[in-house]
């Protein structure tokens, strides 16, 4: 199995969802579906399919989420050392060439990104196009309204 890539914060944050699933849903779920089930005739108790379903969802997230964390690669960003080149877990200020505008993303893994937050995927076209680069350096990125042009204005490992 391939590793997957996961900042320090992403795995906690993973590690806290598993443990909200197994300590808090999973009783939840199973007290209801105990409740639907005293109500009689399980044919046609909604509560009881309904119950069932969400039972469903819960234990295939639980898979799901320990199966990210075992194949997780734990990477501390505060722990880099590239000599300022753009990695997973770098922090990048870019700015527009166009449009001057100043942005700053970090790479992070598939379930950690969220571009409102600054946070990209590292196999999004964009963090493609960083890896690798170094301060002073520009990054072409193939973007959906056609090819920008960013400055890579500073790199830090946070």
């Amino acid at each position: 199995m391939a590793t997957i890539p996961i900042t320090k914060r992403g795995a906690e944050k993973l590690k806290e969802e598993l443990h909200r699933l197994k300590t808090i849903e999973r009783p939840a779920v199973i007290n209801a579906i105990a409740e639907a089930r005293a109500q009689g005739d399980l044919s046609e108790n909604a509560e009881y399919e309904a119950a069932k379903d969400r039972q469903g969802f819960i234990e295939g997230r639980i898979q799901e989420v320990e199966g990210k964390l075992s194949a997780a690669q734990i990477i501390d960003p505060t722990q880099l050392d590239a000599g300022g080149k753009v990695v997973f877990g770098a922090t990048v200020e870019l700015e527009d060439e166009e449009s001057g505008e100043a942005v700053t993303y970090q790479i992070v893994g598939e379930d950690e990104a969220d571009l409102k937050l600054g946070l990209i995927n590292v196999s999004s076209p964009i963090a493609r196009a960083l890896i690798g680069k170094e301060e002073g350096d520009t990054a072409e990125v193939q973007a959906p309204g056609g090819l920008r042009r960013y400055d890579v204005v500073a790199v830090s490992y946070r």
